[in-house]
């Protein structure tokens, strides 16, 4: 009887053992989920903002090289375009949370609400449905050996 109870518990512990083992896998695995949203969030704001950085940079260009041929100075030319440029900068940092700190946290937390109702769905499905497969049974060892004692 003694020997019955020892391999449930030795069944019992390798199931908990693979039961910890796959629910570490699960949580690696959400980890590396949320961690590639996050860097591809991360590496298309980039790209948008290094796009964005050259897009300016030639529009300056073109504004110094029109003025300068307007004035026909293009030290004056890019003076204005220099001039029109901290204006701009100086727009950005007094109006920086309406134009880039708020739409910023809208879009993080557009993504993390469509991570949680994609999350509700897939739960709400799988408890609408009827389970799949059968329910786990232990080795027909294990079983065995608790039903004859």
């Amino acid at each position: 009887m003694e020997d019955n109870f020892g391999n449930y518990f030795n069944q019992t512990g390798r199931v908990a053992k693979e039961y910890l083992e796959t629910r570490l896998d699960l949580l690696k695995l959400q980890a590396a989920g949320k961690l590639s949203k996050a860097l591809g969030l991360f590496f298309s704001l980039t790209m948008a903002f290094l796009l964005f950085f050259f897009v300016i940079v030639f529009l300056g260009m073109v504004v110094g090289f029109w003025i300068g041929e307007m004035t026909h100075s293009f030290t004056i030319g890019f003076s204005c375009a220099a001039g029109l440029f901290a204006l701009l900068l100086l727009v950005i940092l007094l109006f920086r949370k309406q134009l880039i700190q708020r739409p910023l946290a809208n879009l993080l937390i557009n993504e993390l609400v469509d991570e949680i109702t994609e999350k509700e769905e897939h739960a709400r499905y799988q408890t609408d449905e009827e389970p799949q497969g059968e329910a786990y049974v232990p080795d027909e060892e294990a079983t065995e050996n608790t039903s004859m004692g």
